[in-house]
């Protein structure tokens, strides 16, 4: 069996090596991978962003299965152009892929549905954003509607703040054409989860929860990121949360997709935050998170691939995932001055001798194969991750891992987890 991974991030290279480890063996190639798939894949000198040379490549090589890894191919419409070739694809269309694109269609979509989430309105005009920030005070919480690679999202304290992320968004352009409508929502109080679900059209397969910390610094201080590290399982989605989630968020947003004319297939990922007054939606993503995948995917016992198929399929089960007991925490290694300018080209050290740590892997991000070996080639690098029987013996194990990996400039928060423990 042959398939295609499109990304180079660290979640393509998860998703690689939980692929390689199937029992059916498939040969896996990434577009455009990184030094972590070239072990394991054959990579492909194509963008995931170029959707003509990968669309190109999966007609020529007619691959079993592509998994596509960014939520920007998703967006493109890459599964439609995939599915018009014959080919089987896990993802979403383009238009169910917009629950993602368009954090105004997915608000539509929740308040729609009944869905619990924050208030907010939607705004076109800098000047009318400005003018209801300044009546509604702090705290605030402002996003471009587009996509922005994790960091389009704004949390003010402030009324002042709450204006100058309206006016980098949307008059300084700060994300191009993703800024052209913004929502500015409350500030939801409480803890954050992530919940996965795999979704076949019809049936809804949760994963394990998780926790990503998305600040660049120790203490949640400091500009968002793409993640700096996450631990799975997350103790704040109690057992009883579990049923919560399933009847007042997955159920009712797919419902209305379908109501809508739109068959999900794929990943559906709610960010939430677990409020007092029960789990509230912060956002919706259209594929696999990152880091979120690196902790999630070693918890699986088993294969993946037919859990892939099913969603495929309409034959999912809860039979298809399998569960490992043991926790598992990942902690991101990225280059000095991230999520702003970084330099490229540094030296990586020690990859091995942290792989020899059991049950640890370092699944590689922003990285690039040199004649002279493994060099930096990101803002996040490196992706530290360690099962552990549990979280704090998890945490334990990830950071000798990052103590026995090097490169000029690193950075990484030393307080993954920290909240759960």
């Amino acid at each position: 069996m042959r398939i295609l991974i499109i990304g180079g991030g660290g979640r393509e290279h998860a998703i690689a090596w939980k692929l390689a480890h199937d029992s059916r063996s498939p040969e896996l190639f990434c577009a455009p991978g990184n030094a972590g798939t070239a072990d394991i894949a054959t990579n492909l000198p194509i963008g995931a962003d170029d959707l003509p040379a990968l669309l190109e490549w999966a007609g020529n090589e007619r691959p079993d299965l592509t998994v596509i890894g960014p939520e920007a191919p998703l967006c493109a419409g890459i599964v439609d152009e995939l599915e018009a070739l014959g080919l089987r694809a896990f993802g979403p269309s383009r238009e169910a892929a917009r629950i993602e694109g368009s954090k105004v269609f997915a608000k539509e979509v929740m308040t729609a549905a009944g869905v619990p989430t924050a208030r907010g309105e939607v705004f076109s005009r800098a000047e009318d954003a400005v003018r209801a920030v300044r009546r509604r005070g702090g705290p605030l919480v402002v996003k471009a509607d587009g996509l922005a690679a994790g960091k389009g999202v704004a949390v003010c304290q402030t009324a002042a703040e709450a204006e100058d992320a309206v006016r980098r968004i949307m008059s300084e352009r700060a994300f191009g054409d993703a800024g052209e409508r913004i929502l500015v929502e409350e500030c939801l109080v409480g803890e954050e989860a992530s919940i996965l679900a795999l979704v076949d059209g019809r049936n809804t397969l949760m994963l394990a929860s998780s926790q990503d910390h998305k600040r660049v610094f120790n203490n949640d201080e400091g500009p968002n990121t793409g993640g700096m590290g996450a631990y799975s399982p997350a103790p704040v989605v109690r057992p009883e949360l579990w049923p919560v989630i399933r009847e007042r968020v997955f159920d009712p947003t797919l419902a209305e997709l379908r109501r809508r004319g739109i068959a999900y297939r794929g990943v559906l990922y709610a960010g939430l935050m677990i409020t007092d007054e029960g789990p509230k939606v912060l956002e919706f993503n259209c594929r696999l998170g990152d880091p979120e995948t690196q902790v999630i995917l070693p918890r699986i016992r088993g294969d993946l691939l037919p859990a892939l198929e099913a969603c495929l399929d309409g034959a999912l089960t809860p039979d298809h995932i399998e569960w490992r007991d043991e926790s598992c925490v990942c902690v991101i290694m990225a280059s000095g001055g991230y999520p702003g300018s970084y330099r490229k080209g540094y030296a990586i050290e020690g990859l091995r001798e942290a792989q020899r740590i059991e049950n640890l892997v370092v699944f590689h991000a922003g990285t690039k194969r040199t004649d002279e070996g493994t060099v930096t080639d990101g803002g996040r690098v490196l992706g530290v991750t360690a099962l552990g029987p549990d979280l704090r013996k998890a945490v334990q194990k990830a950071y000798r891992g990052i103590l026995a990996v090097k490169f000029d400039q690193a950075q990484y928060r030393t307080d993954i987890a920290a909240r759960a423990l």
